[in-house]
């Protein structure tokens, strides 16, 4: 590897890595932030609000593939992701100082909405600009080793995240931490951003592209090139539904919603679950490298795929075991003192709210949504029409209540007294209120978290060589991006929503694992069928 290629990754993954760290802020720090934007409002609103905010990064990320890859391809790489890193750190440090609800009023949650379309926008045009890049300067033969480093960077982003709020929170404490040292890891973010913008600056455009240029090859319109020709459109199918759906879902399994599942399924402290999750990612992130190195040897397809079907097959007890490892008490009440939702099946609905706007107030939604939120597995008995949903634990029988045209204050009421009711059965019959730290076996969790970090570091760390090798210079940085970011952004991205609707609706806990683990089995079907192997073109013959 020449001087000149070092740097090149180096300042790739460095600006990349620093993106990923600006994005995962939010999500990390949801709930600190819902309190300073969202407090002038009711909590369900304000709830919604911080879902949208949530949701509208991942959504949009299509959609900076589609703005950010056209220019790419038209303008050149260099300069591209050069505006993608201004855009997200620009943004991000602006969260750090803009004012709260209590002194703007509903225009600090307005600005903070857009100021996350911005960065779902940014994150849309960064990684093909990346992964194009680095690929473009790699001789053949070594492209799966060099852009599995840029691969490390979304796992390095969300470590350094949880890494500078952690060092925060217990440098300031709680309190203070909460009030106003939340915006310290968001200002902080204005140095990486000098720091990335200083590096990029003394890079070179991408030889196969200047040559490209040089020789008058390049696309006048990539957009209609890549998605208007149906020879091309169908290799980005096949890229989306071949590769990164199943590629996104097993990600997003393996550290969001294992996160997801420590904290709000078996109600590990936050700092213990952040904890874990960051040692798990300390151990696997290597081995992005090593897959990435490994495809260049034996191709992309066996470990993209074999990554997708092994999770698969192992989610279910995976996940029972971290369950048996991290709150056993959890799993002894669940096998000990079975809750069943008696309701009228036509009540319950698929509580499925990606962006907070919808209301699930009928009878069985309230019953279902409290012990899912709480964890208690349940099985359903139907009920006649008209009647009103209960609860049986053991031998106790708590009836729920209808919401449909309560106005607020007698929604708290009711609520409060059916959420008080059902607390103090649910405890009686040995539902913890939370983990306790002394029973959890933490090197046990941890090698169960790594398991899946691995799973991870498989589907991952070759797909970025496999994408860029899917599709011609002239238009690879808009083809590449677009089903890269509707994989990522849509398919893993909403993960954790679908996942916690399908747990309400059934009544199981792990039933939401079905999402990842359809997504991942249909990507290795398709993937086998249709999707070519790449690993030996040569991209300056690939035009």
């Amino acid at each position: 590897m020449t001087r000149e290629e070092k740097k090149v990754i180096f300042a790739s993954s460095l600006g990349t890595v620093f993106e990923w760290y600006d994005f995962y802020l939010y999500g990390s720090l949801s709930a600190i932030i819902a309190a300073q934007f969202f407090s002038g409002v009711n909590p369900t609103a304000a709830f919604i609000f911080a879902l949208m905010a949530f949701a509208a990064g991942f959504a949009v990320r299509p959609f900076g593939a589609i703005v950010f890859g056209r220019l790419g391809d038209l303008v050149g790489r260099k300069y591209t992701f050069l505006i993608t890193i201004l855009l997200m750190g620009a943004s991000t440090f602006v969260v750090g100082i803009l004012p709260n609800y209590a002194s703007w009023g509903i225009a600090a949650p307005v600005i903070l909405i857009i100021l996350r379309l911005f960065q779902g926008l940014a994150l849309g045009g960064e990684y093909g600009g990346a992964a194009t890049y680095v690929a473009e300067h790699a001789p053949n033969g070594r492209r799966g080793f060099y852009t599995s480093w840029i691969q490390t960077t979304a796992t390095l982003g969300l470590f350094l995240s949880l890494l500078v709020i952690l060092g925060t929170r217990t440098y300031l404490g709680e309190a203070a931490f909460a009030e106003w040292g939340w915006r310290i890891p968001f200002l902080v973010s204005i140095l990486l951003l000098a720091v990335s913008v200083w590096i990029r600056l003394t890079l070179n455009e991408s030889p196969v592209f200047k040559k490209m240029k040089e020789e008058g090859k390049t696309s006048k319109a990539p957009l209609t090139e890549a998605f208007g020709r149906w020879e091309n459109a169908k290799v980005g199918l096949i890229a989306l539904f071949g590769g990164t759906a199943g590629q996104a879902v097993v990600w997003y399994t393996g550290q969001f919603y294992a996160l997801f599942f420590l904290t709000q399924t078996l109600k590990v402290d936050g700092w213990t679950a952040n904890v874990l999750i960051a040692i798990s990612l300390l151990i696997g992130t290597p081995f992005f490298i090593v897959f990435g190195w490994l495809s260049d040897k034996i191709g992309r397809k066996p470990i993209i795929l074999g990554g997708c079907l092994i999770a698969a097959l192992t989610y279910f007890p995976i996940f029972a075991a971290i369950t048996h490892y991290a709150n056993p008490a959890l799993e002894k009440a669940q096998a000990a003192s079975p809750v069943t939702v008696v309701a009228n099946p036509a009540e319950c609905s698929f509580q499925f709210n990606p962006v907070g706007t919808a209301k699930f107030v009928t009878s069985c939604d309230i019953a279902k949504s409290f012990l899912a939120r709480n964890s208690v597995n349940y099985s359903n008995e139907a009920a006649p029409a008209g009647t009103v949903a209960s609860v049986k634990v053991g031998d106790k029988v708590i009836p729920s209540f209808s919401g449909v045209g309560l106005d607020a204050a007698a929604m708290k009421t009711q609520s409060d007294a059916f959420n008080a009711s059902m607390t103090e059965a649910i405890r009686a019959a040995g539902y913890p209120a939370k983990a306790d730290p002394a029973a959890i076996n933490t090197p046990m969790v941890v090698a169960l978290l790594t398991i899946l970090v691995l799973f991870v570091t498989m589907v991952y760390g070759p797909i970025a060589a496999w994408l860029v090798e899917l599709f011609p210079t002239r238009i690879r940085y808009t083809a590449m991006s677009l089903p890269y970011h509707i994989g990522n952004g849509w398919f893993g991205g909403f993960l954790p929503t679908t996942a916690f609707a399908m747990v309400a609706a059934t009544g199981d806990i792990y039933y939401g694992l079905w999402y990842p683990i359809i997504v991942a089995l249909a990507t290795f079907v398709i993937g086998l069928v249709l999707a070519p192997e790449t690993n030996k073109r040569d991209l300056e013959n690939w035009h």
